[in-house]
């Protein structure tokens, strides 16, 4: 519950990208936050310029935001106040970094923490919170806060809306209080397994959509893809136990609306790049950031098959990705499926 007079809190983000940056200076106004990143050279570039002049540049660091390569220091600045009050972690890698970073952090006092990244860790097929409990086990709070949300507009100020996921209803009360507050929504669920599912297949769902639009097939087939998309997110995240009602709000449609549509998604431009004939290699060298679809249209694909579940969407746009289908084979693929019955489950629909 919120009190009245708002508690200055400590907070750390760890990882120095775009959306770790954007997030450190929306919370910085009314909280005393630390940005660590891991390349003591780039940081300090960060520190002098008081501006992330590769990942988000243009957005000015406010005061409350410091600046650190010191990953002691960093984890340190979260320990509980003089008043009583925890701190919180941020970790904001992408999910192939979550791993190794909650590794680093084993073994550490660690008030509550929770992660930013969207997908399933390729190697293994897990969730970023199925990775955290194998890490860390139990005796941490951890959850997800995702949503709809670019790193450039919330940096801007912009209104945003976001979800906090987690079985502790301590640490969404935390992250809550942390991070409600001006341009920025906090909403809070218990389904961290629809949360995490949503906010990852919506990047492969992105790249379908992002090709169809590089290819012209117009507004009618976006909106079909993104409505069928959204029936396929559905029937997964279902069959691993998340709630139906999940996959309509803020981390199902709402991100996956924002994805698919939104230009400044590095997903969509995939898509857009492929609709142009380019490599993946040299789609990902352009961009210059991670665009967790790639690798998570892979790790779904294995999933699904594993468990039965139909995803025609996945499985098209992992072909193209790592199968050499071009993608107007695809689209003639998927025209010519047989009919069904509009319905998100049962699983195997």
């Amino acid at each position: 519950m919120q009190e009245n007079q708002p508690i200055r809190r400590r907070i750390t983000v760890l990882g120095a990208g775009a959306w770790g940056t954007a997030v450190a200076i929306a919370v910085a106004a009314r909280h005393d936050v630390m940005l660590w990143g891991r390349n003591a050279a780039a940081m300090a570039d960060i520190a002098a310029a008081r501006d992330n002049t590769h990942y988000l540049p243009g957005f000015p660091f406010p005061p409350g935001l410091r600046v650190t390569a010191d990953f002691d220091a960093a984890v340190a600045h979260t320990q509980r106040d003089a008043d009583g009050h925890d701190g919180l972690l941020i970790a904001a890698t992408p999910v192939a970094g979550l791993r190794p970073l909650l590794h680093s952090l084993k073994g550490r006092p660690i008030p509550n923490l929770v992660w930013l990244c969207k997908g399933f860790e390729y190697e293994t097929g897990l969730l970023p919170h199925q990775i955290f409990s194998e890490v860390l086990g139990e005796g941490i709070a951890g959850g997800a806060l995702s949503g709809p949300s670019f790193a450039q507009e919330v940096a801007r100020g912009l209104p945003c809306a976001l979800t906090i996921a987690s079985t502790s209803s301590a640490l969404r009360d935390c992250v809550v209080a942390a991070v409600h507050g001006g341009t920025m929504r906090v909403y809070s669920s218990d389904d961290l397994i629809g949360v995490e599912v949503g906010g990852a297949v919506k990047n492969v769902m992105a790249i379908a959509t992002g090709c169809a639009d590089g290819m012209g097939l117009g507004m009618n087939a976006r909106a079909a893809l993104i409505t069928r998309g959204l029936a396929e997110i559905t029937r997964l995240g279902t069959a691993l136990g998340g709630n139906i009602e999940t996959f309509m709000g803020l981390t199902g449609m709402g991100d996956l609306i924002l994805t698919c549509t939104g230009d400044l998604s590095r997903n969509r431009r995939v898509g857009l790049g492929l609709a142009q004939g380019k490599a993946l290699d040299t789609i990902v060298a352009e961009l210059g950031h991670v665009a967790e679809g790639v690798p998570c249209a892979k790790a779904v694909r294995e999933l699904a098959a594993r468990m039965g579940v139909d995803m025609p969407l996945t499985n098209g746009v992992a072909s193209m990705l790592f199968d050499s289908v071009k993608p107007e084979t695809l689209v003639a693929r998927m025209l010519a499926r047989d009919p069904r019955d509009e319905t998100l489950t049962p699983a195997s629909k």
